[in-house]
């Protein structure tokens, strides 16, 4: 299949309209090499070890939820040098479809919502909202923890019945504020910072790490696309003590 009529496919996964404004010019094909896609290989991050990997499975497509350059470049480091030659050496493309997948139908959120077992879901401008048979803070912190594979930290103290999920980072004041007026229990997402522990009041929080709310998500992308695809394991080794 030639890259340029896998394309329409990816963007009725995930319409580019579905995504923030942030997002212009930064999702979509971010690296074209022209080939005819035979292998297609799905991470949630473009890391150099993705990469690597890609190339070892012979791959000439690489789809990522994060992309590889964020901000305008007027310089290449040799950092991002060294993972641009990773890909143009081995004739990878690389397309990154970012929050117009948290939005989508199926998308980053959808598939949270699931693997945690929402019902009676209400879509949010980004993120989901829905019911979980009551559970304590901490039954719940274990059963995020089972259900999504992660280290959770969490804080508050509530019976869950009500939850709301925005994969990534996503403990700003807008969602907490969603969240309290949505009626939700519980906030799950990834990054938990200083100020929204302070901002959430009663509001319970849940950090289910950034990876592992998002990764589920482009794992199951592999099953909506039509040719060879394999999701490439990139989650950050973080040891607790």
């Amino acid at each position: 299949m030639n890259l340029k009529e896998l394309i329409p496919l990816l963007e009725s996964i995930a319409p580019p309209s579905l995504a923030e404004d942030f997002d212009t010019g930064r999702i979509g094909l971010v690296l074209d090499r022209g080939a005819d896609i035979r292998k297609i290989a799905v991470a949630l991050d473009p890391t150099d070890h993705v990469l690597k990997e890609a190339a070892r499975l012979r791959a000439n497509l690489l789809i990522t939820h994060h992309t590889l350059i964020f901000d305008p470049v007027n310089l290449i480091s040799k950092r991002l040098s060294d993972t641009l030659k990773i890909a143009i050496d081995n004739d990878i493309s690389i397309y990154t479809m970012h929050t117009n997948y948290d939005k989508a139908e199926g998308g980053v959120n959808d598939v949270l919502a699931e693997l945690l077992e929402l019902t009676n879901i209400t879509n949010l401008e980004l993120g989901r909202l829905g019911e979980i048979k009551p559970m304590g803070t901490q039954e719940f912190a274990s059963f995020v923890s089972e259900k999504l594979q992660t280290h959770v930290q969490y804080m508050g103290d509530s019976e869950i019945r009500n939850v709301m999920v925005v994969g990534g980072s996503g403990f700003r004041r807008e969602y907490i504020d969603t969240a309290i007026e949505r009626g939700a229990d519980a906030l799950v997402s990834g990054e938990l910072r200083h100020d929204a522990i302070r901002y959430a009041g009663k509001l319970c929080l849940f950090d289910a790490t950034h990876y592992a709310t998002e990764a589920p998500a482009m794992k199951k992308l592999c099953k909506r696309l039509p040719e060879d695809t394999v999701f490439i394991e990139d989650k950050p080794e973080v040891r607790i003590l």
